[in-house]
């Protein structure tokens, strides 16, 4: 038993330290070399636990993209009552915790969708399979909302979650170089306005 516990707190330190490295640097401009380095580690140690870097790298995907999307953007809006208030808040927390962070790189799902596109249709498999499941529990949502009287009934609820996942993106991309706070506050404000332009009348 101690030998696993301290097998899964190596594997949780490699990948986490791998996640970072891949985030700042992206995946085809980090080296072996540079993951050895970064984790302190002989490569007979590294490939004890990982067959290739493509290897470690789906390990991450796996384990630690998919819960930072999970507890980012879509556990705070899942089951809740609201639902258009539960977006405002989840996007608006997600903006501000990328505008504290000084080592912000943009979107991590976002930024690795981009880079393997094309390139790699093993670990695209994987980025967007958790794209699907941000997108389906958003339309989940977005439908439920509607059956509550929430959100109008002539919304198209997969629309609307392509639209918000895509302007999320795409906000976090722009917030790397430019005045993160200033642009944060703008797409806040329309994000505001539109998700009030498909509530119910009455809420309104």
């Amino acid at each position: 038993m101690d030998k696993n516990i301290k097998r899964m707190a190596t594997m949780q330190r490699m990948q986490t330290k791998g996640l970072e490295l891949f985030y700042k640097k992206g995946y085809y401009n980090t080296s072996i070399d540079d993951i050895l380095k970064e984790l302190d580690l002989s490569k007979g140690a590294f490939y004890y636990h990982f067959q290739s870097k493509e290897d470690f790298f789906i390990s991450i995907v796996q384990n630690m993209v998919v819960r930072k999307v999970y507890n980012l953007m879509i556990e705070p809006i899942e089951g809740k009552a609201d639902p258009l208030s539960s977006i405002d808040r989840c996007f608006e927390n997600a903006l501000a915790t990328a505008e504290h962070n000084e080592l912000d790189y943009g979107f991590v799902l976002g930024n690795f969708i981009t880079e393997f596109n094309g390139r790699n249709d093993e670990i695209s498999k994987y980025l967007k399979d958790i794209y699907k499941v941000w997108e389906v529990n958003l339309v989940t949502t977005l439908q439920k909302g509607k059956t509550d009287g929430y959100i109008a009934r002539h919304v198209d609820s997969e629309g609307v979650a392509s639209f918000l996942i895509a302007s999320y993106i795409g906000i976090r991309v722009l917030m790397v170089e430019g005045n993160s706070k200033m642009l944060g506050y703008h797409y806040m404000q329309q994000i505001k306005q539109y998700l009030k332009s498909i509530a119910e009348t009455q809420l309104v």
